[in-house]
């Protein structure tokens, strides 16, 4: 029996939300810089392949005029790599610009991995529980993580897709609330509610299977290496299986 699966060990689903909770916030905090880092460098060079040459025209010359450098011509800071783009920005906007799109991190992040740990959890443990009492069979077949961690990222994307529209908008550049709700008005106004769901499918095609082999091979980790009654399914040793099925 998986330990978490017996009576003496298992935790309530309030407990599981108290620690998805914690989790998330701790890792918002510690890999929110590197989302920033990651979405400047990539909207760089959306930028560098989309713009190859600045038109401008006034009416009274010929209509193509590139413009050189001149001083009344904003140019954006180039980024030479990760740990260039760290400097830059703490150096141009300040240390806390590193942590731009918090707030809606956390929102986005809090809400989303409880609905999503919670919901895997749930639906593990009842579809074991029946798989175990119809057929008479003990364990767990690879099946059961893969579903309920696939069915559980679905509904954990679609419900906080809105929310990271927001948080991405807020770290590509920075911006004010107001102004970020000008434009969340904008999308509504030209392309309806559907516009707030914007990039949902390709989302789901990266983490819904990914959300099931991460399970399946989360859970087939903890069954060859846990032992009934030992001590060993401990926080290390849940993290090194975690780490296998992450990598």
């Amino acid at each position: 029996m998986i330990r978490e699966d017996d009576p003496r060990f298992r935790i309530t689903p309030f407990q599981q939300m108290a620690s998805a909770c914690s989790g998330a916030l701790i890792t918002s905090l510690f890999m929110t810089p590197l989302d920033v880092v990651k979405i400047r460098l990539q909207a760089q060079q959306k930028a560098m392949l989309s713009n190859k040459c600045y038109l401008y025209c006034n009416g009274l010359m010929e209509h193509i005029c590139p413009c050189g450098d001149s001083a009344w011509i904003p140019r954006r800071v180039h980024f030479n790599g990760t740990m260039d783009a760290f400097y830059k920005i703490a150096k141009l906007e300040g240390v806390p610009a590193l942590w731009s799109g918090l707030s809606p991190t956390l929102i986005l992040a809090l809400p989303c991995t409880v609905i999503y740990f919670v919901t895997y959890e749930q639906l593990r443990y009842r579809m074991k529980t029946n798989y175990n009492n119809y057929s008479n069979k003990p364990g767990q077949p690879m099946w059961i993580p893969m579903f309920a961690g696939a069915t559980a990222r679905t509904i954990a994307v679609t419900i906080v897709s809105p929310l990271e529209l927001i948080r991405t908008k807020m770290q590509s550049k920075k911006l004010s609330y107001a102004e970020i709700m000008s434009a969340l008005r904008q999308v509504i106004k030209y392309e309806g509610y559907k516009g707030l769901f914007r990039g949902l499918g390709s989302t789901l095609l990266r983490d819904v299977p990914f959300s099931g082999l991460y399970w399946t091979t989360f859970e087939t980790t903890k069954n060859l290496f846990n032992k009934p009654d030992s001590e060993k399914n401990t926080f290390l040793f849940n993290f090194l299986c975690g780490s296998v099925a992450g990598s």
